[in-house]
């Protein structure tokens, strides 16, 4: 299910009628507010020009894409299905059974919930879900209560230090880890005890041993597992041997990697959903579909992550659920498996053209979506190298690197990744033309000095014409791989 030139999935070529709709819906909002309706056809006139290699991105389905704009929009359904807290909600229970149906069915889940908003409110629905099963619902007993309403106020500051005071294992931000993974600036860091696990210092590589001593050493309640920005596989078997040593919950965060479990790319041990409790993920990034949140779980924990409303979320977006259930329709077909191991070979053949041209890879490769490119070797910041590219008509973001000098907001590293030039049908060949066009500009790109004559992090220069002459041969590229082709607004 690709919208390159050559494989076009039934549902999604475009038609004159489609192209028309989108042209009457695009009119009735210019009619209301020309501005929005204006940056709408700018935002796909700037997709369909620049080489979106930001891993966190992808090209939704036109079908995901209208389910968005619809009247379900205009209903709450607060609760679960068949108990909502209004009235009315009859065909919204309908959205969320078939989008939780295909979850489950599509990952091999006991359990989905389909309610959450983003990828952030899945982690913390499934961190308060875990505190609820692990420390509310022992401490209601021994309280001899059923529920905190009934708590005492001596009781409630019992129970409200306990939760404060369990401990999270979660892997480091210049790992590769994410900031909902404990990092302390972030409400995760903040509702627990936490500490983060790092990688080997030579190879860049999870060392399950060292992680194994280290949480025997903390005993956290929870160890999150998964990544940002980390570009290779994890034995999710390992995770929970090492979390079971401890008695620790083994919770995976797959926001980047679940078009990759769902495309039967990640298996067996690679596979989070058999050894985790709480699996968590958006449903963009390389799932293709629209922007927000999934949480999976095992039937033990079913109950408290179904208590995501009231205890998290208010609200669920009806109209997003719905394009979740034609995303996640979407995934179960062979067209998206053969999607999913595209992007696998396509994100090899990119780190393989930068490792051929001298560039400095972390972990030295890839085996996932995700190419992460230290840029210190062209004498830059990784903020330098971000807009250096952007200019070049080239999509992609700073990050960190494992013991980054540069700290988290200038950084070392450039992120990239292969899901949405996938989508477009870009091929191994056309990965490695990419690759020469980074390094290209890469090394053609100059820092340069404050007015101090210090370094300066964010300022560089660029030689004249290279980033018009970048453009052209990426526009090369992106003419034989059209995105959404048909489509005129």
């Amino acid at each position: 299910m690709d919208w390159g030139h050559r494989r076009l999935p039934p549902g999604v070529i475009v038609t004159e009628q489609l192209s028309s709709a989108y042209q009457t819906l695009l009119s009735a909002i210019e009619a209301v507010e020309p501005r929005i309706a204006q940056a709408t056809r700018d935002e796909l006139t700037d997709q369909r020009a620049s080489l979106k290699l930001i891993a966190s991105e992808n090209y939704a389905s036109l079908p995901v894409l209208a389910t968005m704009g619809t009247w379900l929009s205009d209903k709450y359904a607060e609760g679960t299905v068949g108990h909502r807290f209004y009235a009315g909600c009859q065909n919204v229970d309908v959205v969320e059974s078939v989008a939780a149906e295909h979850a489950r069915e599509l990952f091999g889940a006991e359990y989905a919930y389909v309610q959450p908003h983003s990828g952030i409110d899945a982690n913390l629905t499934a961190y308060w879900a875990i505190l609820a099963h692990h420390v509310e619902t022992p401490a209601l007993a021994e309280f001899g209560a059923k529920n905190v309403s009934e708590l005492s106020e001596a009781d409630w500051e019992t129970l409200r230090a306990r939760f404060g005071n369990q401990r999270l294992l979660g892997m480091s931000l210049d790992a590769g880890g994410h900031l909902t993974h404990g990092f302390r600036p972030n409400v995760s860091g903040k509702m627990f005890h936490q500490r983060s696990y790092g990688t080997d210092p030579e190879t860049q590589l999870l060392d399950y041993d060292a992680l194994a001593k280290q949480a025997a050493e903390f005993k956290p309640l929870v160890i999150v597992a998964g990544y940002s920005a980390y570009p290779r596989r994890v034995n999710f078997a390992r995770m929970r041997e090492i979390a079971d040593q401890v008695g620790a919950v083994l919770m995976v965060d797959m926001a980047h990697f679940a078009g990759l479990v769902a495309g039967k790319v990640f298996q067996g041990e690679e596979n989070p959903v058999p050894w985790a409790d709480v699996v968590t993920t958006t449903t963009h990034k390389s799932l293709r579909g629209p922007r927000g949140g999934l949480v999976l779980a095992t039937k033990d924990y079913a109950a408290d992550v179904d208590r995501g409303c009231p205890m998290v979320l208010g609200g669920p977006l009806s109209h997003v659920m719905a394009a979740k259930a034609v995303a996640l329709a979407e995934a179960r077909t062979e067209a998206f498996q053969d999607y999913a191991h595209r992007v696998v070979d396509n994100a090899r053949a990119l780190a393989e053209g930068l490792l051929k041209r001298g560039g400095k890879l972390v972990t030295g490769g890839t085996d996932n979506h995700i190419v992460l490119l230290d840029v210190t070797g062209f004498g830059l910041t990784g903020r330098q190298a971000e807009s250096a590219l952007l200019d070049a008509g080239i999509v992609t973001n700073r990050n960190s690197v494992p013991n980054d000098p540069n700290g988290a907001w200038y950084t070392s590293g450039v992120r990239l990744g292969t899901p949405a030039l996938t989508s477009r049908g870009f091929t191994t060949s056309d990965m490695d033309e990419v690759a020469a066009m980074i390094t290209d500009v890469l090394t053609a790109t100059e820092p340069t000095t404050t007015k101090e004559g210090k370094p300066g992090k964010a300022k560089y220069t660029m030689p004249e014409n290279l980033a018009s002459t970048t453009q052209d041969r990426a526009a090369k590229l992106l003419e034989m791989r059209p995105l959404y082709p048909g489509l005129d607004l």
